[in-house]
């Protein structure tokens, strides 16, 4: 990449030095990648495959774990690369483009737990009218909105950045996330202002949404059989346990960028890595070892591997 060509180019200032243990780095890196890509995809093939799994849930969960392998791809690549290189740069456009992706990504996740949370709901609290509104029409129409939904509120923002004038060229991080906030030569109001309504329609909205439903299946639930309680544990508690967990990861991402607090070095690498490491790998080991159905389907796969 050359930043003399007509191009803006930005300095990458990661967390570590990389020089001593570049290789080391990139083939855990690497290995970590493969990881999630196998991991994720083997329980998407799993509920593409069988017909058992073709419920609203399980493809629910495809949705989430095909999300996460995008999410990764979006990366993972420049970051191998960076660890390779003698210098860490990006085009501010190729910047602007991952910065895109990852809050479309991102975003898409809580939408798409809301989705879940919706169809927990009506399986739960209205099994007689489950089969009527829980339609492939439905579904699809779900899926659409919650990616459509999350790409034009941050769409958005990244036309209004990509044409702010830039004082600063260097990225703190190992890619381009909230950094690019720090970028230009004055705070953009409407930028912010956007930012405030994204935050509020694509995790704020959807997190309250997902913790109503969830008190409503409760409420239920405390009041029904034990075989009941089983069902909705088993099929709701993944669900939380992932919504927990990018919950923190969120929060995190937005005291950084909209209060500006000032993390110690080693507390952002930590949360960083917990972004681009554990969440994505999260996922798939939730799904996979706490819905029976899925896990059942793993245990047969292993057992003809062997």
């Amino acid at each position: 990449m050359d930043c003399e060509l007509n191009v803006t180019c930005l300095n990458i200032e990661g967390y570590v030095e990389v020089d001593k243990y570049r290789y080391v780095y990139f083939v855990i890196m690497f290995i970590i990648y493969l990881l999630i890509i196998c991991f994720n995809s083997t329980i998407v093939c799993l509920i593409w495959i069988h017909k058992n799994l073709h419920e609203p849930m399980y493809i629910f969960i495809a949705a989430l774990l095909l999300n996460s392998v995008l999410f990764s791809t979006n990366i993972y690549p420049k970051l191998l690369i960076d660890v390779l290189s003698e210098k860490q740069i990006i085009s501010y456009s190729a910047c602007l483009f991952q910065y895109f992706i990852f809050y479309f990504l991102g975003s898409a996740e809580f939408l798409l737990l809301a989705a879940m949370a919706y169809d927990r709901y009506v399986s739960i609290c209205k099994p007689l009218q489950y089969p009527t509104i829980m339609t492939k029409r439905n579904i699809c129409i779900l899926l659409v909105l919650a990616w459509f939904v999350a790409a034009s509120h941050v769409v958005v923002q990244t036309i209004v950045s990509a044409e702010t004038k830039l004082c600063n060229f260097t990225i703190k991080g190992i890619f381009c996330n909230n950094a690019i906030y720090e970028l230009p030569c004055v705070r953009i109001i409407v930028i912010s202002v956007l930012g405030v309504v994204a935050l509020v329609d694509l995790i704020i909205l959807p997190f309250l949404f997902i913790i109503f439903t969830y008190t409503k299946i409760l409420i239920i639930v405390y009041r029904s059989g034990r075989e009941v309680r089983r069902k909705a544990a088993e099929t709701c508690l993944p669900h939380l346990m992932v919504l927990i967990s990018i919950s923190c990861l969120s929060v995190y991402d937005i005291v950084i960028a909209r209060v500006e607090s000032s993390f110690p070095k080693t507390a952002r690498l930590i949360m960083t890595l917990q972004i681009v490491l554990y969440h994505p790998l999260f996922n798939p080991l939730i799904y996979g070892l706490k819905m029976k159905e899925i896990s059942k389907h793993l245990k047969r796969l292993f057992c003809l591997m062997h």
